[in-house]
């Protein structure tokens, strides 16, 4: 009856974790999803200052690091499908390639981001200052709007990271995994956003 009444304190502790998670979640999206709102309201009243601002952004390292965090979102799945099977290695595994392919995504944006740098490009720059109001506002919501995302990334990283240190340490397995399906879930939501992020500034038209 103890181990009965123990289990299900620890099923009511993962679905209380999962829910406030799926909260958290949705309170990202509507942060995004506002963002997104304002972004497209200077689009349509600077459609001519966006396009010609957008052709300053390199597409094909846009598409890399989409491309990145597309198999980041599967390597993830593979984790936590392999922590409920128990294959310990395997989970591992993937976890360790998800976190390699985050690195690799922010150094790609450090290049994307030294490059505007080095040409003065960046918020409150005299460079900026002298834009057309519509080059600015994309500009302006490009490095804010990326950073924030960029911050996210982090912030993924060290969920996964502290889900691999317990996967190691034997206290994320195959019938206690929550906090790896909830980085999971996390690194989903990391993702779909990148998905938004990348037509939007790199494939204007």
């Amino acid at each position: 009856m103890e181990t009965t009444t123990h289990h299900e304190d620890l099923h009511r502790d993962d679905t209380a974790s999962k829910l406030g998670m799926w909260l958290f979640i949705f309170t990202e999206i509507l942060l995004f999803g506002g963002m997104f709102i304002v972004y497209s309201v200077y689009r349509y009243k600077n459609p001519v200052a966006f396009h010609i601002a957008h052709e300053e952004l390199s597409i094909p390292m846009g598409f890399i690091n989409t491309v990145i965090l597309l198999i980041s979102s599967a390597t993830v799945a593979i984790s936590i499908s392999s922590i409920q099977k128990g294959d310990r290695k395997l989970t591992i595994r993937m976890l360790v390639v998800t976190l390699l392919l985050a690195l690799t995504f922010l150094i790609n944006k450090y290049f994307e981001w030294g490059a505007k740098f080095e040409h003065g490009m960046y918020p409150g720059s005299d460079l900026m200052a002298n834009l057309s109001h519509g080059d600015m506002l994309f500009f302006s919501l490009y490095f804010f709007m990326t950073g924030l995302h960029a911050v996210h990334i982090i912030v993924g990283m060290i969920l996964l990271g502290v889900s691999l240190y317990k996967v190691q340490k034997g206290l994320v397995h195959s019938t206690r995994f929550a906090l790896l399906e909830n980085s999971g879930l996390y690194w989903h939501l990391v993702d779909l956003i990148w998905i938004f992020l990348f037509p939007l500034f790199y494939l204007i038209h």
